[in-house]
């Protein structure tokens, strides 16, 4: 029988692909495919490998046949994200493509694919909440895991990246030129593109950091006090603002002034 979560899971993968393929265009598909190929091998490798070293490092050495036993779970989103970047940035420097423009291609497609997959993370019970008593509060059957009553974070998780999702489109809507339908959005992005990626970089890292606040499951050792994934919300925001201030000066446009 096939689990509920990597059922969840595979669902989101086809609908991430056939957005892939609706979004690309004909003339650039192939290419898109490709990188959905390298964002898939990537982010599952990595997104298992940081678990496995990271979360639970003593368990794994010790039972090193449960690291193949993937279909039980133990994924780390930024772990998955870390390892299709690199897969994809090989690709890229390869085929001597714009990776900025291929970043904001995907970037309301990796928005889509998290919001997704957290309803995985909802009936597989990973990813619990802390103790409440609100109306929404959820029990969660999860192995080793005290009865009562608990925040739902990964719906909380999911409807906030689903309206990152929703603004995404709105800013790619407004900001780019649009392309006729033949060739899709990734015909308008050029070199010097970026925006739209930066911009799901950082409402990302912003959503991460308020979910770390009702997270209850074990996240791993802290690093001076902060969650591993605390910190790689906390990077991702730098860079996102970097990123989008360098756009920004890229375009010729002058920095915003607060």
């Amino acid at each position: 029988m096939l689990p509920t979560y990597m059922l969840v899971l595979s669902v989101t993968y086809c609908l991430a692909l056939v957005f892939t393929f609706y979004r690309a265009g004909s003339d650039k598909r192939h290419i898109a495919l490709d990188l959905a190929l390298a964002i898939m091998i990537g982010g599952f490798l990595g997104a298992r490998l940081l678990h496995v070293a990271y979360e639970y490092p003593t368990f794994y050495w010790d039972n090193p046949g449960e690291i193949f036993k993937f279909w039980r779970g133990g994924f780390v989103y930024y772990g998955g994200f870390i390892g299709a970047l690199v897969l994809c940035s090989i690709y890229v420097h390869f085929k001597k493509i714009s990776f900025l423009a291929w970043a904001d291609f995907y970037a309301p497609v990796l928005s889509l694919g998290y919001a997704l997959g957290r309803v995985g993370c909802f009936f597989n019970g990973c990813c619990f909440g802390d103790v409440c008593t609100l109306p929404w509060a959820v029990e969660f059957n999860y192995p080793g895991l005290p009865t009562g009553l608990r925040h739902p974070t990964q719906l909380y998780a999911m409807i906030f990246e689903l309206c990152v999702f929703a603004f995404l489109l709105g800013f790619e809507r407004r900001s780019k030129k649009g392309p006729s339908r033949s060739q899709g959005p990734a015909a308008s992005y050029t070199a010097h593109t970026g925006d739209l990626f930066f911009t799901w970089l950082g409402l990302h890292g912003c959503g991460r950091l308020v979910m770390e606040a009702f997270w209850d499951d074990d996240r791993g050792a802290f690093i001076l006090g902060l969650s591993i994934s605390t910190w790689l919300s906390l990077i991702l925001i730098v860079v996102a603002i970097i990123g989008l201030l360098k756009v920004a000066t890229l375009r010729g446009m002058s920095p915003p002034k607060y």
